[in-house]
């Protein structure tokens, strides 16, 4: 597997535009993903009970046919908690980039993302999707669903199978309200595989909760928080079949391009300044270990610690116990950017100045050791700051 430059489109036969309608003020603010011919598709969404009008709309329109060729997507306004009018409008999307592509309603898939509460202005939205390219700059459109993100991120693979090339692409946004199991995040992955709609859900699945779910910026989960990813055939492989070795090909790509999207996201948290990884080591199932993980590198006090360049191992420690996880609490070892800070549950002494000049890098690792087993899990966030502090009290939500 090779990451390449690239863009949501490099897939073959895939195309996006972004553009700038009016529902924020300067920003491009609405863009589509569109695909020569229907897709197989895979979803996930946010396990939040507030679902936004399009999560509702694109579960009914992918049980319809199974397929899909296009996704429109706007940001600026997130189409949550607007009643029937709200899903109104999430149709009118469907239908008129239906009627400007010249596919069937039923194809198409709507992303949303931005201010929970306010309606969106349709008039603007219809207009703009007039106004979309279908040979438009794909890398607009990787700009066109940022919110408070500063930074777009995306990710291109590929992979031979067979002597054939098969690319993957990855777009994504997301830097306040994540906290996902299946955070807002939006996230759209391409690729021109032939693979069926059932084998790529569960490529998905598969790949899903070591991933996105392991990111937390600000533990809150979203209304509008959606994976969506669309493979096309075009790249002409032979079909990939579960359980066979180009399947566990196909789901490293993904996973690839799936991690490197949520670490992207988790460096992009709202005043973020340092990225932080958590690995646990040794515990007796993956799931555990990925839980205490998430739940270190979302503790607040460890967060403020990591931003003040502070090795409080005890912070960490403390959250270890509060998961209420099995483990023995007199065998556990942590170090900080690969110090030492404590060893079987007992503080040891290490160089203060050395501890202070890793910790001022921007990206900042911690690893567990638990001594219980032999499977590992990781987890991604990022420290908490003043300035996250100022973006929500003056960002509307």
């Amino acid at each position: 597997m090779k990451e390449i430059l690239g863009n949501i489109a490099s897939p073959k036969g895939f195309s996006a535009d972004g553009i700038h309608t009016g529902i924020k003020k300067r920003k491009l603010d609405l863009g589509w993903i569109v695909s020569e011919c229907p897709s197989s598709v895979a979803y996930v969404q946010t396990t939040n009970k507030v679902k936004a009008a399009p999560l509702i709309l694109n579960k009914r329109t992918i049980q319809t046919k199974g397929k899909i060729q296009a996704i429109i997507a706007n940001s600026g306004i997130a189409n949550a908690c607007t009643g029937e009018k709200g899903m109104e409008d999430a149709i009118s999307m469907q239908q008129q980039t239906s009627e400007s592509l010249s596919i069937n309603q039923d194809l198409i898939c709507v992303a949303s993302t931005g201010i929970i509460g306010q309606r969106l202005p349709m008039v603007k939205v219809k207009k703009g999707i007039q106004q979309l390219n279908i040979d438009g700059n794909a890398n607009h459109f990787a700009k066109a669903i940022l919110t408070t993100d500063l930074t777009t991120k995306t990710c291109v693979v590929n992979e031979t199978f067979d002597q054939t090339t098969v690319t993957m692409a990855g777009v994504a946004k997301g830097s306040g309200m994540i906290h996902p199991n299946m955070a807002t995040m939006l996230a759209f992955i391409t690729c021109d595989a032939n693979i069926s709609t059932e084998t790529l859900q569960v490529a998905l699945k598969t790949n899903i909760d070591k991933t996105f779910n392991q990111i937390t910026i600000d533990g809150d989960t979203s209304t509008n928080d959606l994976v969506l990813v669309l493979s096309n055939g075009l790249a002409k492989n032979k079909e990939i079949l579960p359980n066979t070795e180009e399947f566990t090909t196909f789901c490293n790509m993904l996973e690839h391009v799936m991690r490197s999207l949520a670490i992207q996201i988790a460096k992009d948290g709202e005043g973020a300044t340092k990225l932080i990884e958590v690995t646990v080591d040794e515990m007796p199932d993956e799931i555990t270990a990925r839980m205490i993980a998430k739940t270190v590198v979302g503790s607040n006090l460890v967060k403020t610690a990591i931003y003040g360049e502070d090795p409080n191992w005890g912070r960490i420690f403390a959250a270890i116990g509060y998961t209420q996880s099995n483990f023995d609490i007199n065998n556990v070892d942590i170090l900080i950017e690969g110090i030492p800070v404590m060893k079987g549950s007992t503080p040891i002494t290490y160089n203060i100045d050395t501890m202070q000049n890793k910790l001022k890098n921007k990206d900042i690792h911690i690893n567990i050791n638990m001594h219980q087993g032999n499977t590992s899990g990781t987890a991604w966030g990022c420290d908490l700051t003043y300035d996250y502090v100022k973006i929500n009290a003056l960002y509307t939500t």
